[in-house]
């Protein structure tokens, strides 16, 4: 368990995180509404090298970046609002990862997900802060921690 102590320590492991992603890799990002989800991701797509705002995409669904805004094309992904296994089929993430990077908020929501994404869940932690777990498969190995 990683102890975060405030949005910017989230922010910032994020962007020690994008410093170590390759083409083809998927970030499941889960907790509760308010976990710092979309927090970690901001800080994922700034060390890929994006400089502008960072929205939730919970009503877009989809938030494309590419470069030369990032070092590598990355959608960020939010499936609160997906309510049947089929919808997220129809976004093309498989596609999406050819390449690129995935970021995905409420990834509990798919049907299935990469045996080899990188999970990390976020909870309220001690004073304010947040507590990050990670299940870390073989693929990561070597780049988890950051």
């Amino acid at each position: 368990m990683i102890e975060l102590a405030d949005a910017a320590a989230t922010e910032a492991l994020g962007a020690a995180l994008a410093a170590r992603l390759r083409p083809g890799d998927v970030v499941a990002l889960s907790g509760a509404l308010g976990a710092g989800k979309t927090t970690l991701a901001r800080g994922i797509l700034r060390g890929l090298g994006h400089a502008g705002e960072v929205a939730s995409p919970t009503f877009a669904i989809v938030i494309p970046y590419e470069a030369p805004d990032t070092r590598l094309p990355a959608w960020h992904v939010d499936l609160y609002r997906i309510e049947r296994a089929g919808e997220a089929d129809e976004l093309g993430l498989d596609e999406a990862r050819d390449g690129g990077v995935l970021l995905i908020e409420w990834p509990e929501r798919l049907p299935a997900l990469w045996p080899e994404a990188l999970r990390l869940t976020l909870a309220a932690g001690a004073g304010g802060g947040r507590a990050l777990t990670a299940q870390v498969p073989p693929a990561w190995e070597g780049r988890w921690p950051p």
